[in-house]
């Protein structure tokens, strides 16, 4: 893709405003505690450090927006913490430019190694950078800093204080992730009715199982229509696409096809009803005809074999999953959980400090992204602040105030997020200036309007970035209005000034980017091993079926999930990044990655029927399993070398399993399982798909 064809699309991108659902509710609590903190430190210490007391509250809000499985409360009174940390040190530095300059630096620098946590704590660290520059310029003393950092501080803690007294939808957000979990196996049920072959994104499921990971203190007050649904869902996948398959014995056509495809629409009824009851916290409705279709006993006598063990698996896992909407619970429950433990458990906010040390530990490596983006976020802050110092036009923070809220880790988001904060900006700076001119606020009046924009902004940044910024610049002004600032010079300065933030943000990522094309192969060589490893994982389980180990199975499947994510995640960045193509077309791409899926599908069927442990061995699914992850780990070699790799050895274990079962049925013996040998062909094919697909590209 060229440059100006990925600038048109990223532009495009950042200007974007959608549909998205609000919660008036969330905002208005939010704007509240705004207004209570600006309140009572206009009266009680006068309108500056309101102002900085205010950016306190602000940003607290801000944080309980983000997408974090963590309780809000804790998220406000971090945010408001580290803000008043930021801002005291800035207030000490701030009168010395170049000790400034130097904290600066480092402290943009800790801001940019924040994202290896996560997005939540990289936005929350990288707004109080942002907001410290802004702060810093409101004249006090190092008593008056530390009181503008308590101020600051107590902005956190009231918002927390407001999210516990009150509550808007508890656990709204474990809710909604397992909600969407349920919701995205009822639509691949019904699209497995007209592609018995199609193909389920794993992301939802990876969704709800980050969402499921509670502190010991959250575990005792989770609703009981939260445990162990997940778990269920996660069973139902493998059911279902079993049971479409035609590859297990029902043909493409006739009775038992047509009693699939109405198993399957009554599965995805049934599932969609009872993602709305646990995302609402209602009652499950569910239609008559679905259930009696699921319970009817025609199904035994119309279906046999694999696919009449699926359908009747199927029916037990769906009554789990309407138990379990309803509150009471499933019966099976050491089989829903991760692990045999009673929850997924998240470290508290103490432990998960040397968590988070550990994550930034590994991301200090040469070529890593987040490392990169930490360098450049460092260089433009600082050379902003020096240029913004330089220039005859005063209010220099807002060049490296903007450019550091742009950038991102990646390149699509830093540009977009540019072009939508210059736009958004003039936007912004234009509204408070009509309303300036129009109203003559004084203190009072200023910090009323700049709570409304707050609770706009609450309100609508979910619709678009743009959107978001038009309401934060004016925001921003009316509250430096409000703290005596000239509105002559804030609106030319700080629409000049953010464009040469913007421009700084876009030229830095073109100077020391972090390209993800480059590594595409590597990520689908990640894919292809763990895919590997699961498939060997669940083949190994009918080589012994007396020690079967559903852990490693487990294991093996949420890794190749990661790494399917991963995957994914990197080719749509990697499409808006102005690169050249290193050695993987788009058709290489879209068909290795349809091969890889297909290999996790067949993994997963043989999954769903995994023998008893009383069930008969079969010696030669050790064999397989061996040579498939040796296969898969050499091909994954060959991928990076910008080779095709061979599966000589996986075929000459079928060849010598086919060969052997002859001799076993000439002297009357059956010993192979007939399910296990078709998958065992099929994943043969799938891993020549991946090499056919990987010579598609130029």
């Amino acid at each position: 893709m060229s440059w100006l064809r990925a600038i048109k699309e990223t532009a495009r991108s950042g200007l974007k405003i959608e549909q998205r659902r609000l919660e008036p509710l969330v905002a208005l609590r939010g704007a509240i505690g705004l207004a209570l903190v600006v309140g009572v430190s206009l009266a009680v210490f006068g309108p500056v450090v309101a102002a900085s007391s205010a950016f306190g509250a602000f940003q607290a809000a801000i944080a309980t927006f983000q997408r974090s499985w963590r309780p809000r409360p804790v998220l406000a009174l971090v945010s408001g913490a580290s803000l008043a940390v930021s801002t005291f040190l800035g207030y000490l530095t701030g009168s010395h430019t170049a000790l400034f300059v130097v904290l600066l630096a480092l402290w943009t620098f800790g801001a940019g190694l924040a994202w290896a946590a996560g997005p939540t704590g990289g936005i929350i660290a990288t707004s109080n950078v942002a907001i410290m520059l802004v702060t810093v310029t409101l004249p006090t003393s190092v008593g008056g800093a530390a009181v503008h950092a308590a101020m600051i501080a107590v902005g956190g803690v009231v918002q927390a204080g407001l999210i516990v007294l009150f509550p808007v939808r508890r656990w709204g957000a474990q809710r909604d992730a397992l909600a969407d979990a349920l919701a995205a196996e009822a639509d691949y049920a019904r699209r497995l009715r007209h592609d018995p072959v199609a193909h389920f994104d794993p992301e939802p499921l990876m969704t709800a199982r980050n969402a499921a990971a509670v502190t010991p203190r959250q575990a005792r007050r989770r609703p009981a229509e939260l445990h162990g649904a997940r778990g269920v869902a996660e069973r139902i996948r493998p059911v279902l696409a079993s049971l479409a398959d035609p590859a297990l014995g029902v043909p493409e056509e006739g009775d038992e096809r047509s009693r699939v495809r109405e198993l399957l629409g009554a599965a995805g009824v049934v599932l969609d009803a009872a993602a709305r009851a646990i995302r609402h916290g209602d009652p499950v409705q569910l239609p008559a005809p679905a259930l009696s279709l699921l319970k009817t006993p025609d199904t035994g006598v119309i279906l046999a074999g694999p696919p009449r063990r699926a359908a009747d698996r199927l029916t037990a896992l769906l009554a789990d999953v309407l138990e379990t909407a309803e509150g009471a619970g499933t019966g099976d429950r050491s089989a829903t959980e991760d692990a045999g433990l009673p929850h997924r458990p998240r470290p508290t906010l103490l432990r998960l400090i040397p968590v988070v040390l550990t994550a930034i530990r590994g991301e200090l490596r040469r070529g890593s992204p987040i490392l990169r983006h930490a360098v450049r976020v460092s260089a433009v802050a600082s050379v902003g602040y020096l240029i913004g110092t330089t220039l005859p036009l005063g209010h220099g923070y807002w060049a490296p105030m903007a450019a550091v809220m742009a950038m991102r880790p990646e390149f699509s988001q830093t540009y977009s997020r540019s072009v939508a904060r210059l736009c958004g900006t003039i936007v912004g700076v234009a509204v408070a200036t009509g309303l300036v001119e129009a109203t003559h606020p004084g203190a009072v009046l200023s910090a009323a309007l700049a709570v409304v924009c707050a609770w706009l902004m609450y309100l609508l940044m979910r619709t678009g970035y743009v959107v978001g910024q038009v309401c934060v610049s004016a925001y921003v002004v009316f509250l430096l209005g409000m703290a005596g600032d000239d509105w002559s010079q804030t609106v030319p300065e700080r629409v000049v000034l953010t464009l040469a933030g913007g421009v700084l943000a876009m030229v830095s990522y073109a100077a020391f980017p972090a390209w993800e094309t480059p590594r595409l192969r590597g990520r689908l060589a990640d894919w292809l091993v763990s895919d590997g490893r699961y498939a060997a994982a669940v083949v190994d389980q009918y080589a012994d079926p007396s020690a079967r180990d559903l852990e490693a199975v487990r294991t093996a499947l949420i890794a190749t999930r990661q790494a399917r994510v991963d995957w994914q995640t990197a080719l749509a960045t990697a499409q808006h990044e102005p690169v050249r193509n290193r050695g993987l077309s788009r058709a290489a791409a879209g068909e290795t990655q349809l091969a890889l899926a297909q290999l996790g599908r067949v993994a997963m069927v043989l999954e769903a029927h995994l023998p008893e442990r009383a069930a008969r061995p079969v010696p030669a699914a050790a064999q397989l399993a061996d040579a498939l992850r040796k296969a898969t780990e050499k091909g994954a070699k060959a991928v990076r070398e910008r080779r095709v790799p061979e599966w000589d050895a996986v075929r000459e274990v079928l060849v010598q399993w086919d060969a052997e079962e002859a001799e076993e049925r000439a002297d009357g013996v059956e010993r192979s399982d007939p399910l296990l040998r078709n998958g065992a062909e099929q994943l043969l094919q799938a891993l020549e798909e991946f090499s056919r697909g990987l010579r598609a590209g130029p």
